[in-house]
This record gives structure tokens, C-alpha cells and sequence, in this order.
């Protein structure tokens, strides 16, 4: 077990060249990403590294996902990269796509948690574009939250929950996407989809037709990639999963999120237009449910396919589930 920080200051900045200069120096920054803000530390400082698992209580066998500012960048952290992976690529790149290489001798073990393999995604989002542009190395960077709890789509979240125990918040704006990014296993012989995200597992097949969904993870074996092994994404409310028809029960501390309309003697509602403002909304609308004092959220379970899959997924983990 690492000892925990002590605190310390954390500045806000909405300059990326500040953040970046930061970080530079051995400093954990948080900064926004179009999935969910990233709480990151330069590989050539493993030091740093070791402070995001303390700030965020992170186990240190949950590897964490390289960020590079363009491709040319991706023979210092990535070796092996076969046709397939640069056909998700030259599609997805940059975007909220991660793909899982086996890892160059550069990055170190406690990026990958001592495995031969490293996540590796390039961020669409211009602050995030700039900020890894002004770094010194790519940057590992998990979701910046406490771990277990709900990702960040916003600087405010982040202060929230890290204030004081990083260096420093690169304000960017809210989350457009609001889930983390999808990834996809390249280092074996067929590319495996291992987490869901807002690139489908049916965009991903319209590229490489190959494509499978992982197995059911074997919690004794180290994860490939985050979001395999622990608990994740969860309010302090307990989630109770609904099917359109179901009845809920109401009361003055229940909330309710989903596509049609909420069941009476909901305290709280949101009800979203469309699977993307779903997506967009959830960890959001789970951390006003934590700071109003619900006692119970109702979700609205989408169709397993498309963005509803990745939708899903997160609901079951949030509710133990999965």
C-alpha cells in the first residue's frame, strides 16, 4: 500500500502550456478529454505515476491508458501494431478510442501494472490536443475521480473529489461524450472489444469485420485494461435497473434517469432525448443524486446494442452487477 499525499495546493488553469509545464515537472494534472476528464502523469516520471494511484486510491493492478498528442508518437510506447490496428486508427484516431499493443520498454511497469501490454489513445479534444502537445512524454492518465466513485465530466467534479491531493485542473469545459473510451485488445492474434464506449462494437465491425466481444473477465487474472476488474462508477444512492414498463417505487429521496418518462413520486428526474445526452448525463446527474441526498436512483436499461451497450455496462457496474 502506497502512503497517502499530503495535501497540497492545486491550481486551476485554463492555459494547457501551464498545465503542461506543470506536469513536466513531476506534477499530476488533471485535464478534460471528450469521454471524461484524465487525471495524468508523464511516463518519464514514474514517481508522478505512483501519486495518481494515491490521490485517487487507486489499486495499483489497474493499469492505466497512455496518452499521446498524434500517431508519430506511438513507437515510443507501442510495439507490434498489426494492419488491423491501424485500420481503427486511421479511422478513429484521434477520438474516444483506446488500443491495447504490447508495450515498448519505455513505458514503465507501473503504468501497465507489470504487463507486457499498454492502452494506448490519442484525444480529439483541443485542450487535451494542446495540453499533450506542450508535454515532455506521453501521459498516463486514468479517470481523475476517486476510484469506485463516478468518472468526472467537468473541472468541478474534479475539485470535488481531488482537491488538494493534485497538482493541478486544466479547465476545458464539460465532458461531450461523458463515458470513458472504448477499447480494443490488438496485441493478440483477432482484436477483442474489451470495454464499450461511444465507437460501437458495430462501428468498430464496420472496419474490421473480426471483431469480438471479451469474456466475462476472470477476477483472479491482472486486466488488460481499467474498468475490467473493480467496482466502478457507483453514486453512494443504490441503483435499482428498470426495463420500459416497469414500476418504481417514489418517495421524497428517489431520482430517476432515462429515455421516456420518469414513474410517479420521483423526487428527481432526467430524462434524456436520445442515448447520447444518456451517455452525456449519467455520471453528472449521479453526483447531483450524491450532493441532494438520494437514497435510490431508477435507470432506465437502453437495448444492448449500440451506444445502449456501453450505456448498460456502466449501469451494471454502477449497481454491482457486472
Amino acid at each position: 500500500m502506497l502512503p497517502p499525499l499530503s495535501t497540497m495546493q492545486t491550481i486551476l488553469t485554463e492555459s494547457p502550456e501551464i498545465a503542461a509545464s506543470i506536469l513536466n515537472e513531476g506534477g499530476v494534472v488533471a485535464f478534460p478529454t471528450e469521454t471524461v476528464y484524465g487525471l495524468g502523469a508523464a511516463i518519464c516520471h514514474p514517481e508522478a505515476i505512483g501519486k495518481i494511484f494515491r490521490a485517487k486510491g487507486r489499486p495499483s493492478d489497474n493499469p492505466l491508458i497512455v496518452h499521446i498528442h498524434d500517431t508519430s508518437a506511438l513507437p515510443s510506447v507501442a510495439r507490434e501494431i498489426g494492419s488491423d490496428a491501424w485500420k481503427l486508427i486511421e479511422k478513429f484516431f484521434p477520438g474516444p478510442l483506446t488500443l491495447v499493443f504490447r508495450k515498448s520498454p519505455d513505458v514503465p511497469g507501473i503504468v501497465t501494472a507489470g504487463l507486457d501490454t499498454v492502452g494506448v489513445r490519442c484525444p480529439s479534444h483541443p485542450v487535451a490536443h494542446e495540453f499533450l502537445r506542450f508535454a515532455c512524454c506521453p501521459v498516463a492518465a486514468p479517470s481523475a475521480n476517486i476510484s469506485g466513485l463516478p468518472s468526472s465530466t467537468s473541472w468541478e467534479a474534479v475539485r470535488t473529489d481531488l482537491d488538494g491531493k493534485i497538482s493541478c485542473i486544466l479547465k476545458g469545459g464539460p465532458s461531450d461524450i461523458g463515458l470513458e473510451s472504448t477499447i480494443v485488445d490488438c496485441s493478440a492474434e483477432k482484436p477483442i472489444l474489451l470495454r464499450t464506449g461511444a465507437i460501437t462494437l458495430e462501428q468498430l465491425r464496420e472496419i474490421v469485420p473480426e471483431i469480438e466481444l471479451a469474456s466475462v473477465h476472470d477476477k483472479n487474472e491482472p486486466p488488460k485494461s481499467p474498468g475490467l476488474k473493480y467496482p466502478h462508477y457507483a453514486p453512494s444512492a443504490a441503483i435499482e435497473l428498470l426495463l420500459p414498463g416497469d414500476v418504481a417505487g417514489g418517495g421524497p429521496h428517489t431520482a430517476y434517469i432515462g429515455l421516456n418518462a420518469p414513474p410517479p413520486g420521483i423526487s428527481t428526474a432526467k430524462t434524456c432525448r436520445d442515448l447520447k445526452e444518456y451517455a452525456r448525463e449519467l455520471f453528472r446527474f449521479f453526483r447531483q443524486c450524491d450532493d441532494q441526498g438520494i437514497r435510490v436512483i431508477y435507470c432506465e436499461l437502453p437495448e444492448n446494442r449500440g451506444l445502449g451497450r456501453a450505456i448498460r455496462d456502466r449501469l451494471l457496474r454502477a449497481a454491482g452487477l457486472s
